[in-house]
């Protein structure tokens, strides 16, 4: 049976072991990039085809003759025509709760930076200027503590109560969840627009849908504390860009950590590039990515091919 893994490299630096996803198909292709007109020619005759994050087509499908199912490195099924996928007659199968320490790691960790401001002070004591103080001191930035402070989540998944239970313990703050976007009310939640007044931090951790997408952009940011800080590791555009970009420049909100872009890569910039933002972090799709995470994922796409070829579901939307 032959398959094809087209965007390796989205998951592996070489630091990964392939051994058991090898041995489940022993005709597996590993390619590390595949540009998008490459796609037709390395699924053609493939039954098995991998991804991360490629877009798979109806045309691709129909063409490819022998796909029998495609399996995704990641949550996020929008990158393929599910559709499609149902009327051809081909399974589609994703991987769920596999980065969640990484994603936890990463938000506690820039909301910690961008509250104590740790790249301003490291830069003033590199400088010089803590050199030429009077005092044992510096206290040009303000720092504030977190213990009682408004955690906000908008999406209350798994990934979502992993960094509530975090911010919760390590640190005391308190949390707010805010009903998602189209969905329905839910006792103990807010509405979005009356969250957005209460937190201090904001935390993004739902889906990208036609209720969700652009969710936070001018109005939102209004509603938000001058010192409130935005964090945003789901999808890009759940967040307009330019809005954000602009209250940062008027300073309009305290700061900002975006790991997720509306375009990735960001081949025609970013609003966010701006040289002069400030209390800003831009991070390449990296909140997912430790080495254990990304071993998890290929670990569970195993589990997944594993199981279709003894004739299981495991992990199937389609």
């Amino acid at each position: 049976m032959r398959a094809v893994f087209l965007d390796y490299a989205t998951v592996s630096s070489g630091d990964l072991d392939p051994g058991a996803l090898q041995r489940a198909l022993p005709q597996l292709e590993l390619h590390d990039v595949t540009r998008e007109a490459e796609i037709p020619a390395r699924i053609a005759g493939a039954a098995i085809v991998l991804t991360n994050k490629l877009r798979i087509t109806r045309e691709h499908m129909a063409a490819a003759g022998d796909l029998e199912l495609i399996v995704l490195a990641a949550t996020g099924t929008n990158n393929v025509d599910l559709d499609a996928a149902r009327e051809l007659g081909i399974g589609v199968c994703n991987i769920q709760d596999y980065c969640t320490p990484s994603v936890v790691q990463h938000v506690l960790g820039v909301m910690l930076l961008l509250t104590h401001h740790l790249r301003e002070y490291s830069q003033l004591a590199t400088g010089g200027a803590w050199g030429a103080s009077p005092q044992f001191t510096l206290l040009d930035y303000p720092i504030r503590e977190l213990a009682g402070r408004a955690l906000g989540i908008v999406g209350y998944g798994t990934l979502g109560c992993a960094v509530a239970r975090a911010a919760e313990s390590a640190l005391g703050m308190r949390i707010l969840i805010a009903n998602r976007p189209g969905g329905e009310r839910e006792p103990g939640r807010l509405d979005l627009h009356d969250l957005l007044r209460e937190v201090d931090v904001l935390s993004l951790h739902c889906p990208l849908t036609p209720a969700t997408q652009g969710m936070i952009g001018a109005r939102e940011l209004a509603l938000m504390k001058p010192d409130a800080i935005l964090i945003n590791t789901a999808r890009g555009a759940l967040v307009d860009v330019a809005a954000l970009a602009d209250a940062l420049r008027a300073r309009r909100i305290g700061g900002a950590a975006i790991d997720v872009l509306p375009q990735e890569p960001p081949k025609d910039g970013s609003p966010l590039f701006a040289p002069d933002l400030p209390n800003l972090i831009v991070t390449p799709h990296t909140a997912w990515a430790a080495r254990e995470s990304r071993q998890r994922a290929l670990d569970e796409m195993t589990r997944n091919v594993e199981d279709f070829l003894r004739g299981g579901r495991r992990g199937r939307v389609v």
